[in-house]
């Protein structure tokens, strides 16, 4: 399960590039309750730059960077 609150992907055109929607999940994983798509945009996209900008800032938290 993603540590993550999940998307559904409804209505979004680009979902298939967000981690929020293509993340593994379980019974117990949060979503969003509407998807937070308007005028085909998304302030909650979780693309490849978002993850590595998430794992880099894990690394200098972690004293790693």
């Amino acid at each position: 399960m993603a540590d993550i609150t999940k998307c559904s992907g409804e209505g979004c055109p680009i979902k298939d590039m967000c981690y929020r929607f293509t993340a593994p999940g379980c019974e117990y994983q949060a979503y969003f309750t509407t998807p937070p798509v308007q005028d085909n945009k998304c302030e909650m996209f979780w693309g490849k730059a978002g993850k590595q900008l998430t794992d880099k800032l894990n690394d200098i938290v972690n004293g790693k960077a």
